[in-house]
């Protein structure tokens, strides 16, 4: 019960800051909006290249396809790749996502951290913030996408020793990089990635075990939801059937489907907000309102020095 009202009292509070400053509610679909955009962008070119054949037509695609793919026959079975050129191509498709992701969380970052600390919150402002950090948003990008390269490569050729091994370093990055973001936007002219990954893991560090059980708090909140959204449209779907209305068992899966997804769209917002508080409390020790103290120290406590 205790837990449970944890995290009630963190959900409400994270809730209660997005509320006073809804247009945080606006960067996740900035971040996903320019991803996309820049991902299609640059996918454009192999794609609707000239071929000398119809877009329209069989041929053209073929064409693509040969250029992008190869097929290998081995143990009976035909196996397809990639080309070098196609995968040197994947390969700067994924720096640039990463690139604007960070980008983009680093602008997200910046107006949760002016939130958390009573300043208004602007798209803008923390746009052209992320434009004054393209340095370490550049080195971070490329720090990122090197270690995830080299835990793809040890899961892929060392079997199912390889997957277990990448999955423990995977789960080892998370932890000790769930700050860096907020390291970003603090540190002044830091672009060192390694020196962002130290910073991240030492305000962690502050808090170990019980920063991670903060974020089951909000977990148990948001499973409670859905849990609830599931037997409110169990018992729709049962009320329909007794009742021989089944024209409203569509009607209500398809309202239950656009609850939770909005809902999974705040509660998203919140665990960033919620991120933000933990990372002034640990990091500089204030106290961001709503939130108490008596409130943070039930999710965790500095280490005593």
């Amino acid at each position: 019960m205790n837990k449970l009202q944890r995290s009630w009292l963190l959900l409400k509070s994270s809730l209660s800051v997005i509320g006073r400053n809804k247009q945080l509610l606006v960067f996740p679909i900035v971040i996903f909006t320019c991803t996309t955009a820049i991902v299609l962008f640059f996918l454009a070119p192999p794609v609707l290249r000239p071929t000398g054949y119809s877009y329209s037509s069989a041929e053209h695609w073929k064409t693509i396809y040969h250029s992008l793919f190869t097929e290998t026959a081995g143990g009976g079975r035909s196996q397809v790749t990639f080309t070098p050129g196609a995968m040197v191509y994947l390969g700067f498709l994924y720096f640039i996502a990463m690139f604007i992701g960070t980008f983009c969380n680093v602008a997200f970052y910046h107006e949760i951290l002016a939130a958390l600390t009573g300043q208004p919150v602007s798209v803008g402002r923390g746009l052209k913030f992320a434009c004054s950090k393209l340095g370490s948003i550049f080195m971070w990008t490329l720090f990122a996408g090197l270690v995830g390269l080299i835990i793809k490569m040890i899961e892929e050729r060392m079997a199912l020793i390889g997957r277990i091994i990448g999955r423990i370093i995977g789960l080892a990055w998370s932890v000790a990089a769930v700050f860096v973001i907020p390291v970003i936007v603090r540190e002044e002219g830091n672009a060192n990635p390694l020196a962002v990954l130290k910073k991240s893991a030492g305000v962690l560090k502050q808090t170990w075990g019980e920063a991670l059980i903060g974020y089951a708090g909000l977990s148990i909140a948001n499973s409670l939801v859905a849990l609830g959204s599931v037997i409110w449209l169990g018992g729709t779907i049962a009320i329909s059937a007794a009742l021989h209305n089944f024209a409203l068992i569509p009607i209500a899966v398809s309202v239950w489907l656009c609850a939770l997804f909005i809902w999974s769209y705040v509660a998203g917002v919140a665990s960033n907000v919620y991120r933000g508080a933990l990372y002034l409390y640990a990091s500089e020790g204030m106290i961001a309102e709503p939130y108490s103290q008596e409130i943070l120290d039930m999710a965790w406590k500095f280490k005593k020095s």
